[in-house]
C-alpha cells in the first residue's frame, strides 16, 4: 500500500503535506497589521484627514488621502506628475477627486484633457448608460494616477428647487436611482477605482445648498428609507467602499438642527446599524458653510469622527481639526479601539492593491 501511494504521488504530483498559501484576505490582513503596529497615535490621526494640495504647501503632515480640484490639473504630464509626487509623501495618501460627469468634472471639463465627455448622470437612459459613465471615467483617472472618486451621486432628485443636486442625480424616481447606482460604481471598479456614494442621507429634497449653510429635510426616518435610502441601500449591498455624509440636518429623525455629519444617530445607529454598513464613511467637506458658520474647525472635525466618520474632508484649518481629534483621544472621548478601526478601514484600501 505504501509503494502504491508513492506511486500516485509521483503520477499526478499529489501534494500531501506543506502550509496552505494565505488567502489574498490573510496576506491584506497581515500587512495592515504591521503597518498600524509600526505608527504612533499621531500619525493614525492624520490618516483620517483629507486635505486640499495647497495645504501641504507649508507642512509635510502624513495625512491620509489629498483631493484634486480643478486648479490643480493643467495637462496629462503635469497630472501623472502630480499623483506620482502625492503617492510618495509621508503617509502614502490616496488620491481623490470629484469626478461625477456633466458639470462636475475636474479632469473632464479640461480642454487640454482627450477623455471621453460624459454628460449629467440624468441623461443616463438606463443601467448600461450608468455603467458606461462610470467605467469611462474610471478608466482615465486610473491612467492618471487617481484612487478615489467621489461618485456616484445617490440623491434622488425629488425637489425641482434643489438648488445643488438638479441633473447630477440619476432619476426622481428612487428605484431608477438605485439601479443606476450600482451600476456607476461597478464600471468604476471594473477599472480600479473606488467609488464613493453621496450625500446620506439625501440631499435631493432640500431647498437650500449646504456650501453656503444650513439645509435641512424634514422627512421622518420611514419617509427617507421609502425614497432617499433606496438608492443608498443598494449602494451598500453593491459593496461601495465609501459612502459620503450631507451637512443636512433631518429634525424629524434626530430631534435636533445638527448635521448628519456631526450626528451619532444618523452615522453609527442608522448608517452603521441599521443599513448594515461597514465601510469607510467619510463627511463632506468641513469647510462647507453648514458647518466652518456653526463650528471651529478642532470641534467640527473631533464631532464627526466621534458621530461615526472615518475620513475627514477638508477641514476649515486642519491643524486645528487634527489637534481637536488629538485632544478628544487624549481625553478618552475616542478610544485607541475606535480610532484603530477606522485607521484600519483606510489602510486596507490603501494596501490592497499592493497585495496579490
Amino acid at each position: 500500500m505504501k509503494r502504491f501511494l508513492i506511486a500516485l504521488v509521483a503520477l499526478f504530483g499529489i501534494v500531501t503535506c506543506g502550509p496552505a498559501k494565505p488567502s489574498l484576505k490573510e496576506r491584506l490582513d497581515a500587512a495592515v497589521d504591521s503597518t498600524m503596529a509600526a505608527m504612533t497615535t499621531r500619525e493614525k490621526v492624520w490618516q483620517l484627514f483629507t486635505v486640499g494640495t495647497h495645504e501641504l504647501q507649508d507642512s509635510l503632515y502624513p495625512v491620509g488621502g489629498v483631493i484634486l480640484f480643478a486648479y490643480d490639473i493643467k495637462d496629462s504630464a503635469q497630472l501623472v506628475n502630480l499623483t506620482d509626487s502625492l503617492h510618495a509623501l509621508p503617509g502614502s495618501p490616496l488620491i481623490s477627486i470629484d469626478e461625477e460627469g456633466g458639470r462636475v468634472a475636474r479632469i473632464g471639463r479640461n480642454k487640454a484633457f482627450n477623455v471621453p465627455k460624459i454628460p449629467p448622470m440624468s441623461q443616463a437612459r438606463g443601467p448600461e448608460d450608468a455603467y458606461a459613465y462610470g467605467n469611462g471615467i474610471g478608466r482615465y483617472l486610473s491612467l492618471y494616477g487617481i484612487d478615489i472618486d467621489f461618485a456616484p451621486v445617490a440623491d434622488v432628485n425629488t425637489n425641482p428647487l434643489n438648488p445643488v443636486i438638479g441633473d447630477r442625480a440619476f432619476s426622481d424616481d428612487p428605484s431608477d436611482a438605485a439601479e443606476k447606482v450600482v451600476q456607476y460604481l461597478q464600471g468604476l471598479s471594473d477599472a480600479g477605482i473606488y467609488g464613493c456614494i453621496k450625500h446620506f442621507p439625501g440631499h435631493g429634497d432640500t431647498q437650500t445648498d449646504s456650501h453656503f449653510g444650513y439645509a435641512q429635510s424634514l422627512k421622518t426616518w420611514e419617509e427617507l428609507l421609502s425614497c432617499e435610502m433606496i438608492p443608498f441601500k443598494a449602494g451598500i449591498e453593491a459593496g461601495t467602499p465609501l459612502v459620503m455624509t450631507a451637512h443636512i440636518a433631518v429634525p424629524s429623525v434626530t430631534g435636533s438642527e445638527v448635521p448628519s455629519t456631526l450626528s451619532p444617530l444618523m452615522l453609527t445607529e442608522k448608517l452603521r446599524g441599521e443599513l448594515g454598513y461597514n465601510g469607510i464613511i467619510i463627511t463632506d467637506a468641513l469647510r462647507m458653510g453648514a458647518i466652518a458658520k456653526e463650528y471651529p474647525s478642532g470641534e467640527a472635525a473631533a464631532l464627526a469622527f466621534i458621530a461615526g466618520a472615518d475620513i475627514l474632508l477638508l477641514p476649515e484649518n486642519p491643524l486645528e481639526a487634527f489637534n481637536g481629534v488629538m485632544a478628544a483621544v487624549e481625553d478618552g472621548r475616542i478610544t485607541e479601539e475606535r480610532l484603530d478601526a477606522s485607521v484600519r478601514r483606510i489602510l486596507e484600501i490603501k494596501l490592497s492593491k499592493s497585495i496579490n
